[in-house]
């Protein structure tokens, strides 16, 4: 099937790009993953409007584009609160809207967190490189949108409004706890620094980007050096101490391998958390067990496939 132009774009915004869940199995050849920072509201919004949970969409960082529908569609917002608009009218997020051609969609204010996503019915066109759409800029692969770009997709007719109850809103906050995995350089860390690791209060830099969010803090945790590593495979969520002390967890668009020693990984269902605390937003860790993060891992699996199940009994 042929694709068809979806939108023109007015103003980029800060970066928008096309994102899905990324591009997995590569990463022995050098190959970042990539994929949404906040993989649940992306998934939420390809749920809302009848898509597969790994349909790309546009992510949308901390501006928002102005786009206008080139034909009848059916989209969803998710994930940060950038107050969206149609035809400068307010609407609601977590919800199908329907545009019709010639439809502007903007947004105003921002209300909170860093990543949102527009998904549309039928889903977004873009190149496939390595089985994903995933825009990765520093590899060159693809990139964000600019002026008078058109953006592509195959677009579907939803005739249904859904909107998703409130339970199911994941909530962005300023300040965090996040659970995290230990290891694997647990024994390069003695208990004193890893206490003092678990009793610190971080804040996010600015300088923080899809490949990491730096953490500093006025606590002085390492009162020793540590030993070179050699550098190994890195995962979504490792959390690199560096010689000065301060952390950098590892997001989206992470390297592939590293060699600063990891004190642990933020577990998978707080990345999306993480992803949308802003600069100078607070966070603490906490440690959980392999079994405590599966736990949740399958509890949030069941709330999409639930979902998922029944928006396909409605489509």
């Amino acid at each position: 099937m042929n694709s068809t132009e979806i939108f023109r774009v007015i103003r980029p915004g800060l970066r928008t790009t096309i994102q899905d869940l990324g591009r997995k199995g590569y990463q022995r050849f050098g190959i970042p993953v990539s994929g949404a920072m906040d993989s649940y509201a992306m998934q939420l919004g390809n749920i809302l409007v009848g898509n597969r949970r790994n349909e790309a969409c546009l992510e949308v960082a901390l501006i928002g584009p102005e786009l206008v529908a080139k034909t009848q569609l059916t989209i969803a917002i998710t994930g940060a609160n950038f107050t969206p608009k149609i035809n400068d009218i307010p609407v609601p997020m977590y919800s199908t809207i329907r545009m019709n051609e010639g439809d502007s969609l903007s947004f105003g204010k921002h209300q909170s967190g860093l990543f949102a996503y527009i998904a549309v019915a039928g889903g977004v066109g873009s190149l496939s490189y390595f089985h994903s759409k995933s825009t990765d800029i520093q590899s060159g692969l693809g990139r964000e949108l600019w002026r008078d770009d058109t953006v592509l997709g195959l677009p579907i007719k939803r005739k249904q409004r859904i909107r998703l109850h409130p339970k199911f809103i994941p909530t962005i906050s300023t300040e965090l706890k996040l659970g995290v995995l230990e290891g694997p350089h647990t024994a390069f860390f003695s208990n004193k620094i890893r206490e003092k690791f678990f009793q610190t209060e971080f804040i996010v830099l600015p300088n923080s980007n899809r490949m990491g969010y730096r953490l500093s803090s006025s606590d002085v945790i390492l009162e020793e050096e540590l030993p070179n590593i050699w550098s190994d495979a890195v995962p979504l969520g490792g959390i690199q101490i560096l010689p000065n002390g301060d952390a950098i967890v590892l997001m989206s668009d992470r390297q592939t391998v590293g060699g600063y020693p990891r004190i642990g990984a933020v577990m998978t269902t707080d990345i999306p958390k993480l992803s949308q605390l802003i600069p100078n937003g607070k966070l603490r860790f906490y440690p959980v067990t392999i079994e405590e993060a599966q736990a949740r891992y399958r509890q949030r699996e069941q709330i999409l496939s639930t979902l998922e199940t029944f928006r396909f009994h409605i489509t």
